[in-house]
């Protein structure tokens, strides 16, 4: 089960800080009151004077809660990485801090845009919602920008035609059958892997993204990315969703 906690917090600080704010306005004085009846001392002044446990409880929480929802809507928010899409540079099970205002703020839950403060460039790794599955939080590298012409053959991709510089590094021990190599994206250079001996295996590919087999026997596909729209992909080239 997939658990909001941005939904989770916001209903927390809330909850917590209407009770507050409700204890300030009408239950504090109602206790004063009470309490100045039954006179400066005894017990009952004492009893009719105690904050009730929610009032506690919520003066207490509120000023925290208020602080995580904060730090992990506007600053940064903690990601354990969910599967092996991302190796060699991301490890499955890895966690890591995702930066909320590199390309501007929005409001949690509802996702409105307050600002921006620029565009996913290539080469970026970056955190996202996976349109089909908005309840899932998925991380990929951008591949290809609004615009683009995104083509994948022979285990190396072209952006408009131009292929991404790649440098074939030393097998892994660690990931048998597959190989590694350094790949520049844009201004970006980062680790990626392939299956080898020729195979693959895209998973869960987007509509209008279907694969070809070359002449040669090699798999390829290629792909208009849409204007406003970002392609994004693994750096476990081969077994990327």
């Amino acid at each position: 089960m997939n658990i909001d906690f941005a939904v989770v917090l916001v209903v927390l600080t809330v909850a917590t800080g209407v009770i507050w704010l409700l204890d300030i306005l009408m239950l504090a004085p109602r206790r004063a009151r009470s309490a100045s009846t039954l006179g400066k001392t005894g017990e009952a002044c004492v009893v009719a004077a105690r904050l009730p446990w929610y009032v506690d409880l919520s003066k207490s929480f509120f000023p925290v809660i208020l602080a995580v929802l904060v730090l992990r809507s506007f600053i940064v928010e903690p990601f354990r990485i969910p599967s092996e899409s991302m190796l060699p540079t991301l490890l499955n099970g890895d966690f890591i801090l995702v930066s909320k205002f590199t390309y501007g703020l929005r409001l949690p839950v509802f996702n409105t845009k307050l600002f921006g403060n620029g565009q996913p460039e290539r080469g970026d790794v970056v955190v996202f919602r996976y349109p089909r599955e908005p309840a899932v939080a998925y991380i990929k590298r951008v591949v290809g920008l609004p615009g683009d012409r995104v083509e994948y053959r022979n285990k190396q991709l072209f952006i408009n035609g131009q292929s991404a510089p790649l440098t074939s590094l030393p097998d892994n021990p660690a990931e048998p059958g597959y190989q590694q190599f350094d790949e520049q994206l844009g201004a970006a250079n980062h680790y990626i892997q392939v299956l080898a001996d020729g195979r693959w295996n895209l998973m869960g590919l987007w509509p209008g993204l279907q694969p070809r087999r070359e002449p040669d026997g090699t798999v390829a596909w290629e792909y208009q990315v849409p204007e406003g729209h970002y392609f994004v992909m693994g750096d476990n080239r081969d077994n990327s969703s």
